[in-house]
């Protein structure tokens, strides 16, 4: 069985561009692992971002390691992929985690290369495991009786602090270097840091955000064909958003919206080209770069072929469409997320039905072979008569769009640090009937309607509202089922419903350890808000003088304003929002 590891290995890397291997000697040895397959996993780029950090320092050397469903059987070991060496000979092995539902893969991983699954059982003589990514930065809890260390947030910035102490402490005992790691900024050590506010020495870590990205730069590496996004070259062009919609993680957890300018975005697709003709945009919103149409026109004009990662529909930018159309991009994806202008006034979503339509009207004129549309189902406060008019939407595009379209009914999950972190999630039997209603309405019309298992989204729930009881339940599942799973949590004396229901106001979060910004009275006024059917407030990347959330501070606040706002006509308003802040 070893011996069809390396060969498969072997195989992986034969087809692999940019693939860096180095000599151990004298190094600190990281195994980055991803919790998903190899075909998941090299499509992302905070892996790719990892890995090439590491392997520009000198005195370390960074390999990958992937989940493999197989993985636990019998002779089978966890090997990293460049050298094919068991992970538990690296002196750290450090997880990239994007998704609770990759939570299962994690323990399985930590089995399969011999570790003891939880941290307190760990010494110097096992590899340091690290976590990391915007799943565990957003409520570590579940995990966190897991990892040695979490780093929450952006870890651009720490990641050399990390490897300059490790090469000095990675085999001092392991509680001293535990306690030397909780000293570094935005890094949680769960067996230090007790999440318990009662105590005295109780304080929340704060989250991590670089505030100047051009300085490192998220983009693609590593080049294979056996990924999902093939031999595109990847470039973030922009973190976070400004929209504020409610329901979305990444929109508060990744504040504030910044962008990388297009001069800098257009010098790396340069060095990109140089491997690959197609170039992904990457953003939580692609169309909401600032200067969109400029590098629209002007990647064209490079002979980029070009692709998204998202983009919304108010405005839409016609430069990029023509572009994507002109790639041979198959389809074209939007998210209005719900059928009614009230619930999507309700979730802060703020694009109306005519901005769609136009939209949809310049996907027809432009031939996309395909129209995908996302919707989430069990949003707070959605009703009968909001699943009717999603149907409605949808048969109102089917008039405009003479090809296939494809919709997306997924269940909503509510996630922590947004202002809906309080609110239940539907009932699985609400969902799956909703789910059934919109299948049954738009199939007579050839619409294909793809839904998301709700019994699945409600373990996403659990995990993503969890605290640490839930390790003793992903201790028990060897392979994770739905029966399994809910035998797991009887046999712990837990229930779904203590995490999803209605949270009240003045019950702690699991996440309070995480101090991601935002503070409570500004979660609370989005939530009244929401409870009238009213959006809130945007934060664009341009903003200057504004402190209404608590993410930013006056230095950032103000980072465009200087000398000259302060002085001018709201100088007297701007003054005192910095003290009432303070």
């Amino acid at each position: 069985m070893r011996w069809e590891e390396i060969s498969r290995a072997r195989r992986i890397l034969s087809r692999e561009r940019g693939t860096i291997y180095k000599d151990w000697g004298g190094k600190l040895r990281i195994a980055l692992a991803y919790p998903n397959t190899y075909y998941v996993g090299m499509s992302s780029l905070a892996l790719q971002t990892l890995y090439r950090a590491w392997n520009l320092r000198a005195d370390t050397v960074c390999e990958r390691a992937f989940w493999d469903k197989d993985g636990l059987q019998p002779g089978r070991s966890l090997i990293s992929l460049e050298s094919q060496r068991p992970v538990d000979e690296f002196d750290v092995l450090a997880f990239t985690i994007s998704y609770e539902m990759d939570y299962f893969h994690v323990v399985e991983m930590l089995r399969q290369a011999g570790l003891p699954p939880l941290a307190e059982d760990r010494d110097e003589g096992w590899p340091l495991v690290l976590g990391g990514g915007p799943a565990l930065s957003a409520n570590p809890e579940p995990m966190a009786l897991f990892f040695d260390a979490i780093v929450l947030g952006e870890g651009e910035e720490v990641i050399g602090l990390l490897c300059d102490l490790l090469r000095e402490l990675i085999e001092a005992p392991r509680a001293d270097l535990l306690k030397h790691m909780a000293e570094i900024p935005g890094v949680y050590v769960p067996l230090i840091h007790h999440n318990d506010p009662s105590r005295p020495d109780w304080h929340p870590i704060d989250r991590l955000w670089v505030r100047e990205l051009t300085g490192h730069p998220t983009v693609s590496c590593l080049y294979t064909p056996d990924t999902e996004f093939g031999d595109i070259h990847l470039i973030e062009i922009a973190r976070g958003c400004g929209r504020g919609c409610r329901f979305c993680l990444a929109g508060y957890i990744y504040r504030p919206p910044r962008q990388i300018p297009a001069d800098v975005i257009l010098e790396w697709a340069r060095v990109g080209l140089q491997h690959s003709r197609r170039i992904g945009l990457v953003s939580a919103a692609v169309s909401d770069h600032s200067e969109i149409d400029r590098l629209a026109v002007a990647l064209r004009e490079m002979g980029a072929r070009v692709s998204v990662s998202s983009m919304r529909a108010d405005p839409i930018s016609e430069p990029l469409l023509e572009l994507l159309a002109e790639s041979g991009t198959q389809t074209l994806t939007l998210a209005p997320e719900a059928g009614s202008q009230r619930l999507r006034d309700a979730i802060s979503k703020t694009q109306t039905e005519d901005d769609l339509l136009r939209a949809v009207d310049l996907a027809e004129r432009l031939k996309f072979p395909q129209l995908k549309l996302y919707f989430m189902v069990g949003l707070p406060s959605e009703t009968e008569a909001d699943i009717q008019a999603l149907v409605d939407l949808v048969l109102n595009v089917r008039k405009r769009f003479s090809r296939r379209i494809v919709i997306n009914a997924t269940p909503y999950v509510p996630k922590a640090h947004t202002p809906f972190q309080w609110e239940p999630m539907a009932p699985v039997p609400v969902l799956r009937e909703r789910q059934g209603f919109i299948k049954r309405r738009l199939a007579r019309h050839g619409i294909a309607v793809r839904a998301d298992s709700p019994e699945w989204a409600a373990v996403q729930g659990i995990l993503a509202r969890g605290d640490r009881r839930l390790a003793r339940v992903l201790l028990k599942l060897i392979r994770p089922s739905l029966s399994a799973f809910h035998a797991a949590m009887a046999a712990c004396g837990l229930s779904a419903a203590e995490y999803l229901g209605e949270w009240p106001l003045d019950r702690p979060l699991p996440w309070q350890i995480v101090s991601a910004g935002h503070t409570r009275n500004y979660f609370l006024r989005e939530r009244r808000l929401a409870r009238r059917d009213r959006p809130g407030r945007p934060c664009p990347p341009a903003a200057a003088g504004c402190l209404t959330c608590g993410v930013c501070d006056a230095s950032w606040a103000f980072r465009l304003a200087g000398d000259v706002l302060m002085q001018g006509p709201h100088a007297r308003r701007q003054r005192i929002e910095i003290r009432n802040v303070e």
